[in-house]
C-alpha cells in the first residue's frame, strides 16, 4: 500500500542520512573549493579539519535539514518508481529496459519537488564552515599586508553563519518561492539520469538472489544490489552534481567564480580547473550514496512500512 511505501522510504531515508552525512558534508566542501582557496587535500583531511575548526558537530552541518526532507524525498522516489513500473507493467508481462529507465526518470522528475530546496539548503549549512575559514584566512592576510596602523577590527572579513530559516526567509522574502527551487535544472540533470541508471540496475542485480519470481531476494542481496546500483549511478552523474552544487551556492569565497546558469557554469569550471573538476567528490558521493541506498532497499524489502500499518487498529463498520 502507497502508507507502508511511504513509512518505508521515510525510515530509510532518516537512517541512511544519519549514517552517511559527515562524507556528504565532506563532498560538498570539496566541490565547492576552487583553485586558488584550497583548503582540503582528500575527504580524510576535510574532515580532520572540520573536527578542530568545527567540533565534532560541525560535520553534521545541516543535517537538521536533510533529516526533516529526506522523508518525504524518500518516500516519493520509492513510491513513484513502484507506481511507474506498476503502470507500465498492467499487461502482466515483464518489464523491458526501456521502460524500467522510464520508470526510473519518472521517478527522479517527482523527487525534485522536494530535493530541490532540501539540496539548496543543505549547501548553504554545509560549506559556511569552509567560508568563514577563508573569510578569516583573507582578514589576516589583510591585516598582514597593511602598514597603515589600521586597527585589526577594520581589516576582518565579517562572515556570518547561515541558518535554515533565516535562508527561507530573506529568499521567500526576496526570490518567492522560487527563490527556494534555484537550481532546478541541474537537479533535474542530476536525478533524472541518476535514477534512469540505479533503479533498473538495482531490479536487475536484485533478481540475482531470487530463487522464483515470486519470491523476494535475501536482505543481504538487496543491500548489496542497492550499493552496487547506488555507487555506480553516483559516479555516473557526478559531472552534474559538481554543476549543481556550484549553482545552489549562494555565498562564494574571496576571488571564487560567480555563474548565471548550467552552461556558463560548465565552460568555467571546464576552462579554469580542468575536466578534472567534474569529478571532485566523486568517491565521496560513492561512499554517501551506496549505503544509503542500500539500506533503504533493504527496509523497503523487508516491509517495515507494512509491520507499523499492522499495529494501527482498522476501520470498523
Amino acid at each position: 500500500s502507497l502508507p507502508a511505501k511511504l513509512i518505508n522510504g521515510g525510515i530509510a531515508g532518516l537512517i541512511g542520512v544519519t549514517c552517511v552525512f559527515p562524507i556528504d558534508l565532506a563532498k560538498t566542501r570539496l566541490q565547492n573549493q576552487q583553485d586558488g582557496q584550497r583548503m582540503y587535500k582528500s575527504m580524510s583531511d576535510c574532515l580532520i579539519k572540520t573536527i578542530r575548526s568545527e567540533g565534532y558537530f560541525g560535520m553534521y552541518r545541516g543535517a537538521a535539514v536533510n533529516l526533516t526532507l529526506v522523508t518525504p524525498e524518500k518516500a516519493i522516489k520509492l513510491a513513484a518508481n513502484d507506481f511507474f513500473r506498476h503502470a507500465l507493467s498492467k499487461d502482466g508481462k515483464k518489464l523491458t529496459l526501456l521502460k524500467e529507465m522510464l520508470a526510473g526518470c519518472g521517478a527522479g522528475t517527482c523527487q525534485v519537488i522536494v530535493t530541490t530546496p532540501m539540496e539548496m539548503l543543505k549547501i548553504q549549512l554545509q560549506d559556511a564552515g569552509r567560508l568563514g575559514t577563508l573569510y578569516n584566512i583573507y582578514a589576516q592576510r589583510k591585516l598582514m599586508a597593511s602598514q597603515t596602523g589600521a586597527s585589526s577590527g577594520a581589516a576582518e572579513a565579517s562572515f556570518a553563519r547561515p541558518t535554515a530559516m533565516a535562508i527561507s526567509r530573506e529568499l521567500l522574502r526576496s526570490k518567492g518561492i522560487a527563490g527556494l527551487y534555484k537550481g532546478l535544472g541541474a537537479t533535474l540533470l542530476r536525478d533524472v539520469p541518476f535514477s534512469i541508471i540505479y533503479f533498473p540496475l538495482f531490479a536487475n542485480l536484485n533478481k540475482l538472489g531470487q530463487k522464483t519470481p515470486d519470491e523476494k531476494s535475501p536482505f543481504f542481496v538487496s543491500f548489496l544490489a542497492g550499493c552496487a546500483a547506488g555507487s555506480t549511478a553516483a559516479v555516473a552523474v557526478n559531472p552534474c552534481d559538481v554543476i549543481k552544487t556550484r549553482l545552489q551556492s549562494l555565498q562564494r569565497g574571496v576571488n571564487e567564480d560567480t555563474y548565471s546558469g548550467i552552461i556558463d557554469c560548465t565552460r568555467k569550471i571546464w576552462r579554469s580547473e580542468g575536466p578534472a573538476a567534474f569529478l571532485k567528490g566523486a568517491y565521496c558521493r560513492a561512499l554517501v550514496i551506496a549505503p544509503l541506498f542500500g539500506i533503504a532497499q533493504v527496509i523497503y524489502f523487508i516491509g517495515i512500512g507494512e509491520f507499523i500499518l499492522g499495529f494501527l487498529p482498522s476501520k470498523r463498520d
